[in-house]
């Protein structure tokens, strides 16, 4: 390099040392040619208009398996170490690892960050001795080396000759944020409790991050403990807007929650984002927090109805309280909904959960409440009232347990009217009945309902109301479920008005309705 060459140039910026550089060319006589501009294809910044210029610089590393085959395979083995929801997700993390071709620079040229804890002695000319690091005692850490002294130098060393300089860099985000497992355990903070909660449950994260924050915490993990930081993962999607566009502040298209908790509650925008799938992306829909909002609201008015009815009068267990064979069908179907719900939030899969609680509400309320409240409000007939107002009050606490994690809100408040403390600390339902012993015959108030709801939208296509009797019901069904229909008669009696109910053999389940002359 000529020295004198080189000073006309140093501390130029790019354009002004390419034109530098173009006159020495020129008046040396070495260049072949006239002098043109070119164009040609360069990368720039992804928020710059302005290419991208390579400086070579000292920068700090953390192996993560790119230079390193064995290393590489030992952290794909901590991956298959965690169990992961969904399940192909684990595939994005190894083909990741495998596609490693360097090592993870965590070191940042910025002023605002968590400083790199070094120093470096500088020899006598005030130059740095790269290869003879300071590093404090772990004892001493967190340091910041721009204010704190190394040990065997004083203050008014630093910076200079045959003293110490401090690293001027800092950790890039993701080198901080990969100990956030140690960090919420209190490593090197409190001993006792990082034993207890490390490795940690779980991890929920999005899908795009797998390479950066998630990879980058099982490799720190995996060089400090040996070990993988937690036992699962749960990976959600992107939030889409309206146009099925990832949101983003680059692209000015985010929507913040505080507008729509005013609008439609916590609740509803709770209710939006639980039932998109562990995985999946899912796009910005108000119509869903409308859903959402109508089903807490739902929950509350339905809680009010069945406790008007007031508690079952006689003292007994459920199993010898619930004597009707259509409460009990509901409560079978009801423990089907418990065990789906309570293995899919084992497998993180919340909206399946959600999905399964929220189908049965609606039939629940739709169906049931409206199939058996004539009877609950019969006094005539206490043991049957109380049947029915036994296995309303458990359908309830156990629905209102089940939507406790997505409706929070309106699952305390329902709650509250008929129980003492939180519904978050109460106990998780279980089945009543067992896989030998089911309480009840799931199927045997379908064909009840299904006769219930024919008979209602005859009268709704001849625009009368539902309060509107019925002079005779003629129900033609397969043998095979006159007996359920039978068990039935009583509630479809009352439910829809009917005076006379007739059942007959037929190959599926169709009703002939007799509308009486006045409503």
């Amino acid at each position: 390099v000529d020295p004198e060459a080189y000073a006309t140039i140093a501390g130029l910026t790019v354009k002004q040392a390419q034109k530098a550089v173009l006159e020495q060319l020129v008046e040396q006589g070495l260049l072949i040619g006239e002098p043109r501009p070119i164009q040609h294809p360069v990368k720039f910044y992804e928020r710059g208009e302005r290419p991208l210029e390579i400086v070579t610089s000292r920068q700090w590393y953390i192996r993560n398996g790119g230079r390193d085959p064995e290393l590489r395979e030992a952290l794909i083995a901590r991956g298959a170490e965690v169990t992961w929801h969904p399940t192909h997700m684990q595939h994005r993390y190894d083909n990741w690892v495998e596609g490693l071709n360097g090592d993870w620079l965590i070191s940042r040229q910025r002023f605002f960050g968590v400083p790199i804890p070094i120093w470096y002695a500088l020899d006598e000319h005030g130059e740095p001795r790269y290869d003879e690091p300071l590093l404090p005692n772990e004892s001493q850490l967190p340091i910041d080396p721009s204010t704190d002294v190394p040990a065997g130098y004083t203050e008014d060393q630093r910076d200079q000759p045959g003293g110490f300089v401090g690293d001027a860099d800092i950790f890039d985000t993701w080198a901080t944020s990969s100990l956030t497992p140690e960090i919420a355990g209190g490593w090197e903070e409190d001993g006792d409790l990082f034993e207890h909660v490390f490795p940690m449950d779980m991890r929920p994260q999005a899908h795009d991050i797998i390479r950066t924050w998630l990879f980058s915490t099982i490799t720190r993990s995996h060089h400090e403990f040996g070990c993988a930081p937690w036992t699962n993962t749960s990976l959600s999607g992107w939030i889409l807007d309206p146009d099925r566009k990832k949101m983003s502040k680059s692209k000015g298209n985010v929507v913040t929650p505080m507008d729509l908790f005013e609008t439609y509650g916590t609740d509803a925008v709770r209710y939006w984002a639980g039932s998109a799938r562990p995985g999946v992306d899912t796009a910005f829909s108000e119509d869903q927090m409308k859903v959402g909002r109508k089903l807490a609201n739902k929950l509350l008015n339905v809680t009010k109805f069945v406790l008007q009815f007031g508690a079952p009068t006689a003292d007994h267990s459920l199993d010898d309280g619930v004597t009707e064979a259509i409460d009990r069908s509901m409560l079978a179907k009801l423990d089907a909904v418990v065990i789906e719900a309570t293995e899919a939030f084992e497998a993180f899969d919340y909206a399946r959960a959600l999905e399964r609680t929220e189908a049965f509400f609606w039939w629940f309320c739709d169906n049931y409440v409206e199939l058996v409240k004539g009877r609950t409000y019969d006094e005539s007939r206490p043991d049957a009232a109380d049947s029915s107002k036994r296995a309303l009050r458990t359908a309830l606490s156990t629905v209102q347990r089940l939507f406790a994690p997505i409706l929070p809100f309106t699952s305390e408040e329902a709650w509250s009217w008929w129980n003492d403390g939180s519904v978050h600390l109460a106990s998780w339902p279980a089945p009543i009945g067992t896989e030998d012993q089911p309480f009840g015959d799931p199927a045997l108030a379908d064909a009840t309902i299904e006769v219930l709801t024919q008979v209602r939208r005859a009268k709704t296509e001849a625009k009368r109301s539902q309060r509107a009797g019925v002079e005779s019901l003629v129900v033609a069904a397969p043998g095979s479920l006159h007996a359920a229909i039978e068990s039935g008669r009583s509630d479809l009696v009352d439910a829809g008005s009917i005076q006379n109910l007739t059942i007959v053999d037929g190959d599926a389940v169709t009703t002939t309705v007799t509308l009486t002359d006045d409503d």
